[in-house]
C-alpha cells in the first residue's frame, strides 16, 4: 500500500488518495463510506456487494450498484431469500451485475440464512464487532490503514459460523470501513470528521 497522505480534491478540500480516481469515488467518500450504516437489508446489501467486489475494483461495482440492486430486490432479505432457480438463472445471464456463480449463489443462500434471524439480529452481529475508536491511532497515510484487524477477523469468523458465505476477515474488514464500524478516512481528510 502506498504512504500516500491526504491530496487536495477538485475543491481543494483534502480527501484520502484513493477518492480522487473518478467523481463517483469523490461522491461516495464524502457522502457514503465510514458512515454509520444499520439495519439486516442495508447490512445484507453492503456484505453481498462487498463479496462480489473480491478480486475486482470497488469502482466496477459502485457503477453497477443501480443495477445490483435491481436484480437483488433492493436487497431485502426476505425477498432475495425466496429467489427460485429461474431466478438464478436471470442473474447469471443480467449484464447489470458481476455474473459470477459463486457470488451469486452466495448471495442466495446467505438471504436465505439471514431470513431465519430475528429482526435486528445482524445489525446487533456486524456492530457488536466495532472495536473502540479510542484504541485505534489515526491513520496519517495509506500505509496506516490496515487490510486486516483482530477484530475483522472475529467478524468473519462469527458470520461463518453463524452460517454465512463469502466473508473472510479482508471482505469483513472493508465492511467495517464502509459501515462506519472503523473511521478509516486520513486525519487531515475533510470527511474524517463529518456527521
Amino acid at each position: 500500500m502506498s504512504a500516500a497522505t491526504a491530496l487536495a480534491g477538485p475543491d481543494g478540500a483534502l480527501r484520502c488518495p484513493w477518492a480522487l480516481s473518478t467523481v463517483d469515488y469523490v461522491s461516495y467518500h464524502d457522502e457514503e463510506w465510514g458512515r454509520p450504516v444499520h439495519g439486516d437489508d442495508a447490512l445484507f446489501e453492503r456484505i453481498s456487494l462487498e463479496a462480489f467486489q473480491s478480486g475486482l475494483s470497488w469502482i466496477t461495482i459502485l457503477r453497477r450498484r443501480p443495477g445490483f440492486r435491481a436484480a437483488f430486490a433492493g436487497f431485502r432479505i426476505e425477498k432475495v431469500a425466496a429467489f427460485t432457480d429461474e431466478d438464478r438463472e436471470r442473474l447469471l445471464a443480467d449484464p447489470g451485475i458481476i455474473r459470477n456463480r459463486a457470488k451469486i449463489d452466495a448471495t442466495l443462500a446467505n438471504a436465505r440464512v439471514l431470513a431465519g434471524w430475528a429482526e435486528g439480529e445482524l445489525d446487533e452481529l456486524i456492530w457488536s464487532h466495532a472495536p473502540d475508536p479510542a484504541g485505534r491511532p489515526v491513520p496519517r497515510t495509506l500505509a496506516d490503514v490496515p487490510p486486516v484487524t483482530p477484530e475483522s477477523t472475529a467478524l468473519s469468523k462469527a458470520l461463518k459460523k453463524r452460517g454465512l458465505g463469502f466473508v473472510g476477515p479482508t471482505t469483513a474488514y472493508a465492511l467495517m470501513q464502509a459501515c462506519g464500524l472503523v473511521n478509516d478516512h486520513l486525519e487531515a481528510c475533510v470527511a474524517r470528521s463529518a456527521p
